[in-house]
């Protein structure tokens, strides 16, 4: 099987999507930042369930990190990458470098309100604005029918269909479960950085949040759940959390028992910071 077409600017991204739509056949895009694992190719899978062609971007955004962040330690891999989506079966990876998504006197930004609002922003105040942007350029560059986000980055899926709902991106956002290893840990590139050790700490993450869902669902006072949900995880070995929260599914809001709910969380182990979700039932 033939490796995907590659690019790395947006003349040719527009050139290759151009012949494609002539053709009459539907693009679905799957914006990543590279370092691709197999929640990555879930969503791959999902495109080409939704479209005739399916559009991979690889580019690691700089404008979603802060100065103290992990930018220039982000796994790169590129090859292995270009690999994964010949094995997916994807049809292009658009791989830009910085100087093509924001050239020399690049001055805007996109800032969405609403869903941005707490939760990560309250630790990462400049992200939402950077991931909005990039989007926002991306889905300009390639104008896709359709689009692929994964639910385990939920707030940023929130963002995103914000984003084109507010700007009337004609953009379908499909969001995607989120893909666990066999012991229920959320896949992620950064699970590259914990040991092994480690691996056995993060794996309860997801066992905290799914109990402390459960005992939600169960009308347990939201406050206190909550609390003890971010005391179990330091007992479990993680080094600090930044928050355990219930908010409504759709807007984030924060949570009412009538509406559907999402419990969200963040927590840092050793120096790595994993999120993760899970659905608060309705009963």
């Amino acid at each position: 099987m033939s490796g995907p077409i590659v690019v790395d600017s947006v003349a040719a991204l527009r050139a290759q999507l151009r012949d494609w739509r002539r053709e009459g056949q539907r693009v679905a895009m799957v914006p990543t930042m590279g370092a691709l694992h197999d929640g990555h190719i879930s969503l791959v899978r999902i495109a080409l369930e939704r479209a005739e062609r399916c559009v991979v971007s690889i580019f690691v955004n700089p404008t979603q990190f802060a100065p103290t962040e992990d930018l220039d330690k982000y796994p790169r891999q590129l090859a292995h990458d270009l690999d994964r989506l010949r094995e997916a079966g994807a049809h292009l990876a658009f791989t830009p470098g910085v100087a093509e998504m924001y050239p020399a006197g690049f001055a805007t930004k996109i800032s969405v309100g609403g869903p941005s609002s707490g939760l990560e922003t309250d630790f990462r105040p400049s992200f939402f604005d950077g991931v909005a942007t990039v989007v926002a350029k991306l889905f300009l560059q390639a104008a896709p029918d359709c689009a692929i986000f994964g639910e385990k980055d939920y707030q940023q899926l929130c963002v995103v269909r914000q984003l084109c709902r507010d700007l009337d991106l004609p953009v379908e956002i499909i969001g995607a479960p989120t893909v666990r290893d066999t012991r229920g840990l959320a896949m992620s590139s950064r699970n590259a950085y914990l040991s092994e050790t480690e691996h056995a700490v993060a794996r309860q993450l997801n066992v905290v949040l799914r109990q402390t869902a459960a005992a939600l669902a169960a009308g347990a006072d939201e406050a206190s759940a909550t609390g003890d949900a971010a005391e179990a995880l330091v007992r479990a070995g993680f080094r600090k959390v930044d928050y355990v929260a219930a908010r409504e599914a759709v807007t984030l809001a924060p949570w009412r028992r009538d509406r559907a709910g999402r419990l969200l969380a963040a927590a840092w182990l050793g120096t790595t910071r994993l999120i993760d979700n899970v659905e608060i039932s309705r009963g």
